[in-house]
């Protein structure tokens, strides 16, 4: 396995990891706000909370993932044996 392919690993999982993690949470928020909608009146104060907090979580993914690709792109670039040179 070349080095590369190696330290691409750790990145790959921990970001698999809070998707895997934060994902159903937000679908879970998501199932709650549909649900406070069936009853006869609308309680906003929950309805707010649960949209930031949906925000929040869609931005954690959305932070992981790009730092991920980032991350990817670094290791491919090559820049840690740049740096390990000097």
């Amino acid at each position: 396995m070349r080095k590369a392919t190696k330290k691409k690993i750790a990145p790959i999982v921990i970001t698999a990891a809070v998707v895997l993690y934060v994902g159903p949470l937000v679908l879970l928020l998501l199932a709650s706000m549909g649900s406070l909608f069936e009853g006869a009146e609308p309680v906003f104060f929950p309805l707010a909370f649960l949209a930031g907090y949906l925000l929040l979580g869609g931005a954690v993914i959305v932070g992981v993932i790009k730092a991920l690709l980032q991350r990817l792109d670094e290791i491919d670039g090559g820049e840690e044996e740049e740096a390990g040179r000097y």
